[in-house]
């Protein structure tokens, strides 16, 4: 495992962070492909073992269930300080004003809640899920500033939204003299490159590490075309991306697979090397529920594609129109 900073925080991440949405309860929440405890146990145990020492996980996975597990595993393999726990702020969980978005009371209320389910005093780096238009971004950033005075918090990241609300929430910092964020998480991989207009340059120019989610569009990457998963067929947010310009999408993927096969390795791991060779990009998020995604994610690290590789994945991309915001 290779091992670096986020972006020019003294945060240091390993370079493939696991994402913890597939843990979780299928009978709570939106995600119904998820796995329980105990098959999440040997995967968890396999991340560490391989150095991955970063996971990713958001209250609203499984209503609470996933931050549970990660929780109660983490606590079982690894000392606390030698792990970093991130999780995310912003959607519904339960009634009331406070039950969801990023006012003053919902962050201090719900940061509390995920402190108990993860089993520990402080996270370390805590994302907005989303940008919450209606709430001032004076009050979202101080109350977040508060939390890491308060010592509950020790690093603030933000979640897809635009690049113009994106700084605008870091001016808003910087005016109030409160905590800036120092990572986005964003939609990025082969099939959806339109932050390479806006977001990627200007996280680069701040300093911002980039830990994208979907790096394998959902798994489209990984097999052919016209295939379908469980996942699939019950990820309602997923059901939303990967809609349009499907007949360059289709060879976009042929071409993932033509280089897999002429270099003897998976598919998602040449779909990873790619995204993690990109200069604005700290670390992808790898969610997995098998073994192999596992596996085939680390491989990525030792995978250097040739500029002409990089243009047969590229070539046949087309524009599409932002989503997942």
């Amino acid at each position: 495992m290779e091992y670096t900073r986020l972006g020019s925080s003294g945060l240091v991440v390993s370079k493939v962070v696991l994402g913890c949405m597939g843990f979780g309860d299928p009978d709570r929440g939106n995600h119904a492909w998820s796995i329980g405890l105990d098959a999440s146990r040997p995967l968890i145990r396999q991340a560490l073992d391989a150095g991955i020492t970063t996971f990713d996980t958001a209250n609203v996975y499984s209503l609470g269930a996933s931050e549970e597990i990660v929780g109660q595993l983490l606590g079982e393999f690894a000392s606390r300080d030698e792990v970093v726990i991130a999780t995310k702020v912003n959607g519904r969980m339960g009634p009331g004003p406070n039950g969801a978005g990023l006012s003053r009371g919902a962050i201090m209320t719900q940061v509390d809640a995920s402190l108990r389910r993860l089993r520990t005093d402080y996270i370390d780096l805590y994302q907005i899920h989303r940008f919450d238009p209606e709430t001032p971004v004076e009050e979202t950033m101080e109350a977040l500033h508060d939390l890491v005075r308060a010592g509950k918090v020790r690093y603030l990241g933000a979640s897809s939204m635009w690049t113009w609300q994106f700084a605008q929430l870091q001016h808003a910092a910087d005016l109030g003299g409160w905590t800036r964020f120092v990572a986005m998480q964003n939609q990025y991989n082969l099939l959806m490159r339109e932050e390479e207009r806006e977001m990627l340059p200007y996280c680069l120019d701040q300093g911002v590490g980039v830990i994208p989610w979907s790096p394998l569009a959902r798994g489209l990457l990984t097999r052919d075309w016209d295939t379908t998963t469980d996942r699939g067929r019950t990820d309602r947010f997923g059901s939303t991306l990967y809609r349009q310009s499907q007949d360059a999408d289709r060879k976009i993927v042929e071409a993932v697979a033509s280089v897999a096969q002429d270099r003897g390795v998976s598919r998602a791991t040449i779909a990873l090397a790619w995204v993690a060779a990109k200069d604005a990009v700290t670390a992808p998020i790898v969610g997995v529920t098998k073994d192999h995604h596992l596996t085939d994610a680390v491989a990525a690290l030792d995978v250097k594609l040739t500029d002409e590789e990089i243009a047969l994945l590229e070539e046949n991309y087309t524009p599409h129109h932002p989503e997942g915001f």
